[in-house]
């Protein structure tokens, strides 16, 4: 059961990384959910390099105690944050194969609330 929703995810990130291409001008804004965690990158694919990322087990986050969807937005944020400091404004929405709700819907917002186009 466990094997057979990995490969459905796995399938569905393949099938969307078809269609979905990040380059300098308009990076990928890749994102990653763990049962503990949740992490964002934004990522030139040209160059296959790191321009920005951002996770929830950062320090700047702090210690505050906050269930793991509004720490979720919190990190969406946080990139949206950084990406503007890096002169980055509109990002191509990569969900990973996850469904988006929930974590995944948290942190777009957060990131379109941050300043952030996609």
């Amino acid at each position: 059961m466990l094997l057979k929703k990995v490969q459905n995810r796995l399938r569905n990130r393949y099938l969307i990384r078809k269609k979905i291409f990040g380059a300098a001008e308009r990076p990928r804004l890749a994102v990653y959910r763990s049962n503990k965690a949740i992490y964002a990158q934004l990522i030139d694919d040209n160059n296959g390099h790191t321009l920005v990322a951002a996770s929830s087990r950062e320090k700047s986050l702090g210690n505050e105690k906050s269930n793991k969807t509004e720490l979720a937005k919190k990190v969406g944020q946080l990139i949206a944050k950084k990406a503007t400091a890096a002169g980055i404004s509109i990002v191509v929405f990569d969900r990973g194969g996850f469904l988006y709700h929930g974590r995944i819907k948290a942190l777009a917002e957060g990131a379109r609330e941050g300043g952030l186009k996609f």
